[in-house]
């Protein structure tokens, strides 16, 4: 871009994004009221729908094309209806696997869908990577490329069983009653009734997926592709059992990875709901208590944050050259509360610093990593004092049976009894979180398969980052990609569940072998498909008969993500090479896009087991998405109630949806009031229908921020006005062809682009045609390299503010005064609407697809324009740059005339006369003035001006006039003595500038009231400040305009 375009892109880039969001809402709201009060009114689909009655697909389709059955104002719920059916029976989104091992990869696209949870609901989440994602297959598809968009739905093992579980609970009835089979088949009834629901949703997003390739992560096919890899790995020693600490969640009862554990910093003592505990627990604190040296009246101070794993010490150490405990070494310690239980006073320097606390530090080997790598040093015992579901086991004494944290309380009662206790003290600590139950993680030791993540692999991951061969994109999340990597741990993949994909690992027992191993064994395990294969493994592995041999199945099942990071090849049928079309020709594929948030919880899996596996990358870039937070920057979260429902926002609901949301929210009286009135602020009207379109073209546009977006509802709101701004141009448009309303198009045009002369038009259709070169080139560009608010940016000063505001102003003229230009006009507004359509299609399906099919029929028209070519350049861009640069000064005197006919209040039908006076430095000043006189009736048209003057000296302006420097160029003067009442202009402002001084006094008082900054909330106090700055920009403008109408006297 050179600086005129880099110019232009920073004003359109500010006029969306910097601007008062309070006049947009002021404005939208009129909008909704008035230019489209029914499409933007409140909806209930449902009820729609009921009251309509059945029309089949294909009589449908024909009143949707019928351009004398267009509805006057562009309404999105009848817009997006029937499209998608017609488009998913046309089978326009199947990616034919045979045409795709003809041409070469680069004219192939593949991409899998991140698979949903069979549990999900649709979240703003989803409907952002639908967007993005179907915005990308589009246009590859429009390219004439073989465009594979894979759609799947995960099983989401903790989740699933999680909803099962509680609705047997709810009729009595456990799941250890019913048997693993018998709870399986109620966990698919489940899944058949009430499960994936959202993807339904999806094709109310447009989603262009291949339905016939539709993938569920516990598939026959998935299945068989997991037990394949988990026997692979195994059988390489990639996989295997260890009996060690993981985080284990007392809510699931199950082990979780590293990466599914949410850490908080716990900066001060906080209260804490545990899930299953009727009370809160005090979390942030340091407990000191004493532990006796036997047979002596000295004791060892201790201190904790988790004092009830005191019952599981077995050791207290400090450090081997600390002169405090020298005499102590070795000597034993009396646990309070467990009879019999020997401690030992020990030494290790690599736990202990003797400068820190007491300088003695309780060992528990079983219930903290510290500890346990202090319990292997020294051999020391490992007792594990919680069962599964975190209550005290037979290990811990009197407390047996209890729960965890209720014994918190209990022992520091006891301890205080025993005259042992010695205080707490606030302690900064971090403290992990179940991501999916809230639930506190407990270490624990327990048997577990893992994945072994350390050398070649890790060192692949590292390096195909590096050397770009994996891109990832926005490239900021390299380096948490390295850091990632560089500290990556082997990933524990075993869940103690019933619902997923159950490890085919068998226990081997063979009695007179003397291998009577228990489950908890590290080494006596074979991998298989079946029992019988186990068998033969098993034979062949100990040199015995199989009928010498026991197996026991393990129970746990793989770890969720296990079954998703195969999902790039599992889906096309690995392990099945044979006449495998869709592995052969759609693997390794090309983009996989999602959040950041699972950059580690999905991508860099799938990386790993490509390589492992397939030994390729699956896909060469990884484009991550922001994630979506509310308009004041907070997570959305329900128990805040400002969670923002897509279907809401497409369907529309009412103020009163919004505000019982919040109520039901779990924030304190004093918040939820709050967040209450914000709502009714924000929303009076509650959210008009804005449909998929608006919701779609709003989420990418805040793409072009990074890590997250701050989304506000009433942006969409402003991009369903813009759709219906496109619906009324195409009208205008095709009104011009024949009879004006209803349009209706005559039966001799013909669109015929190839007799477009580009060097025949006048000045606005060449210009018109170069801007929308421009745009074309831009967008692909966008498109090639994931920059999709820039590209949004581009496609809306196109259609809004060059086509709609300036063109279609612009041309009026030669339609209403049936001028020589015509024809070729009305074929210029046909390209248009092809190729601006076309290029447009990709973000917006439906209402694109809309008007497109409201075209005529011409020899190129597509079917659909979901498989119309994508537009290219035409060269009309690289034409227009002399064109541009004159059209840029005949429209900024346009502009100028109107903002200074604004200022002035003058009646629109006044066309007063317009004098020009180039600036001394103007270079070229005939030339200039040559093109304006050549150009007059267009300045005319755009600016509603009379006679134009080319002024020389100042002296020749008349007075009455006032002025503007426009363009950097010119001082131009409109005359508007003769049009309007001087004195009543004056009055009317000098009422606005006291009326607005007083506001600005009342505000300023608000703000100057004692303890203002201390009291008032922040949100406040940020929204009286950004009133007052806007009284005082009103002031200044109000003065200027004033006293340029006092020079008029």
């Amino acid at each position: 871009m050179d600086f005129q375009e880099n110019e232009m892109f920073r004003l359109v880039y500010h006029k969306y994004f910097a601007a008062s969001s309070k006049n947009i809402v002021d404005t939208l709201t009129r909008s909704a009221k008035t230019k489209v009060s029914k499409t933007a009114a409140l909806k209930a689909p449902t009820k729609k729908v009921e009251e309509e009655k059945f029309v089949d697909l294909e009589t449908a389709l024909k009143d949707k094309r019928n351009i004398e059955k267009m509805p006057n104002a562009y309404d999105p719920y009848t817009v997006e209806k029937h499209w998608y059916k017609w488009w998913k029976d046309s089978k326009f989104f199947h990616a034919d696997a045979k045409k795709a091992g003809e041409v070469d990869h680069s004219k192939r696209f593949v991409m899998m869908i991140p698979p949903p949870n069979v549990t999900s609901y649709l979240h703003v989440g989803h409907a952002l990577f639908v967007a993005v994602e179907d915005t990308v297959t589009r246009w590859h598809r429009m390219r004439g490329d073989v465009s594979l968009w894979l759609p799947g739905l995960d099983h989401a093992g903790i989740g699933t069983q999680s909803i099962v579980e509680k609705s047997l609970l709810k009729q009595g009835i456990n799941k250890n009653q019913l048997g693993r089979e018998k709870f399986l088949d109620k966990v698919w009834e489940w899944k058949e009734k009430h499960g994936g629901g959202i993807m339904t949703q999806f094709e109310k997003l447009g989603a262009s997926v291949d339905w016939d390739r539709f993938r569920f992560t516990l598939d026959d096919s998935m299945n068989k592709g997991v037990t394949e890899a988990f026997i692979r790995l195994f059988e390489r020693d990639l996989i295997y059992r260890s009996y060690r600490l993981v985080n284990w969640s007392c809510k699931l009862q199950t082990a979780l990875s590293d990466i599914e554990v949410l850490y908080e910093d716990i900066t001060e003592p906080k209260m804490i709901k545990v899930p299953g505990h009727d009370e809160p627990c005090e979390f942030g604190v340091m407990i000191d208590f004493a532990y006796k040296v036997k047979d002596s009246d000295r004791e060892l101070i201790v201190s904790t944050t988790r004092i009830e794993t005191m019952l599981g010490d077995v050791a207290v150490a400090v450090h081997s050259t600390d002169p405090r405990y020298q005499d102590l070494i070795g000597k034993k310690l009396i646990h309070p509360f467990i009879p019999g239980r020997e401690m030992t006073v020990i030494t290790d320097d690599v736990l202990v610093n003797k400068e820190l606390g007491t300088g003695a530090v309780k060992i528990t080997p079983a219930h903290d990593y510290n500890d346990c790598n202090c319990g292997l040093r020294n051999k020391l015992e490992f007792i594990n004092i919680l069962n599964n579901d975190g209550t005290i086991n037979e290990n811990g004494g009197p407390y047996k049976g209890m729960k965890r944290f209720d014994v918190r309380n209990k022992i520091i009662k006891d301890l205080e009894a025993k005259g042992l206790y010695r205080g707490k003290k606030t302690n900064v600590m971090r403290l992990g979180f179940c991501q999916r139950s809230g639930d506190v993680i407990e270490p624990l030791l327990r048997p577990q398969w893992y994945v072994n993540c350390q050398g070649e692999i890790r060192d692949k991951m590292i390096n195909c980052v590096k050397a770009k061969e994996l891109k990832i994109v926005p490239d900021i999340f390299e380096q948490d990609w390295f850091k990632w990597t560089e500290g990556l741990k082997d990933w524990c993949i075993s869940r103690q569940l019933w619902w997923g994909h159950r490890i085919p690992a068998y226990l081997v027992t063979i009695e007179e072998k003397g291998i009577t191993p228990q489950i908890s064994d590290e080494k006596h395990w074979v991998a298989a498909h079946n029992e019988a294969e186990a068998l033969e493994k098993a034979a062949k592995k100990y040199g015995v008969d199989k009928s010498k041999i026991k197996l026991q199945q393990d129970d746990d099942v793989l770890d969720t993500w296990f079954s998703s990071a195969l999902f790039p090849f599992t889906t096309l049928g690995w392990p099945d090479m044979d006449g495998n079309e869709d592995l052969k020709n759609f693997y390794p594929g090309h983009l996989l896009e999602t959040g950041h948030d699972i950059l580690f919880f999905w991508v860099a899996k799938m990386v790993m087991m490509g390589y492992f596996l397939t030994d390729k990358l699956p896909f060469n870039t990884v484009f991550l998405h922001n994630l979506v937070r509310d308009k004041d920057g907070e997570k959305m979260s329900k128990s805040k109630g400002n969670v923002i429902d897509p279907i809401d926002v497409i369907d529309g609901t009412s103020l009163e949806n919004l505000v019982d949301r919040v109520k039901q929210g779990t924030l304190p009286q004093d918040e939820m009031d709050y967040h209450c009135k914000r709502r009714a602020e924000d929303y009076p009207n509650g959210i008009p229908a804005c449909g998929t379109d608006a919701l779609r073209f709003s989420l990418l546009a805040y793409s072009i921020q990074a890590r997250y977006m701050n989304m506000d509802v009433r942006r969409i709101i402003s991009d369903r006005l813009f759709l219906n701004k496109i619906w009324n141009a195409f009208k205008f448009s095709l009104s011009q062809l024949g009879p004006k309303m209803p349009p209706k198009i005559p039966q001799d045009f013909v669109y015929d682009f190839a007799s477009l002369n580009y060097d025949a038009l006048p000045l606005i259709d060449k210009w018109i045609l170069g801007r929308l070169d421009y745009c074309i080139e831009n967008v692909c560009n966008c498109l090639e390299n994931y920059k999709f608010g820039e590209m949004t940016l581009f496609l809306k000063d196109f259609w809004h503010y060059e086509f709609c505001d300036v063109y279609l102003e612009a041309i009026k003229p030669v339609f209403n005064k049936d001028l020589p230009e015509k024809k070729g006009t009305q074929t210029v507004l046909f390209t248009v609407f092809d190729q601006g359509l076309r290029a447009l299609h990709p973000l917006m399906p439906f209402i694109t697809e809309e008007l497109y099919q409201k075209l005529p029929n011409w020899a190129q028209k597509a079917e659909s324009i979901s498989i119309a070519p994508y537009p290219s350049s035409n060269g009309w861009n690289t034409k227009s740059a002399q064109l541009n640069i004159d059209f840029a000064l005949l429209n900024a005197i346009a502009s100028s005339a109107r903002k200074l006919a604004s200022s002035a209040n003058l009646p629109k039908n006044a066309n007063p006369q317009l004098y020009i006076l180039f600036l001394e430095n103007t270079n070229n000043k005939d030339t200039l003035a040559k093109t304006i006189q050549d150009n007059e009736q267009l300045i005319n048209t755009l600016g509603n001006t009379g006679k134009i003057n080319i002024s020389t000296k100042r002296e020749d302006i008349p007075k009455g006039c006032v002025m503007d420097v426009s363009h950097n160029t010119a001082e131009v003067y409109l005359y508007i003595k003769d049009h309007i009442d001087i004195p009543k202009q004056i009055e009317r402002l000098e009422k606005e500038i006291k009326n607005t001084e007083d506001q600005l006094e009342k505000l300023n008082k608000k703000m100057s009231v004692a303890n203002y900054a201390e009291k008032v909330p922040q949100k406040v106090k940020d929204e009286n400040s950004t009133k007052f700055n806007n009284y005082k920009t009103s002031l200044e403008k109000l003065g200027a305009e004033l006293a340029n109408f006092k020079k008029l006297l």
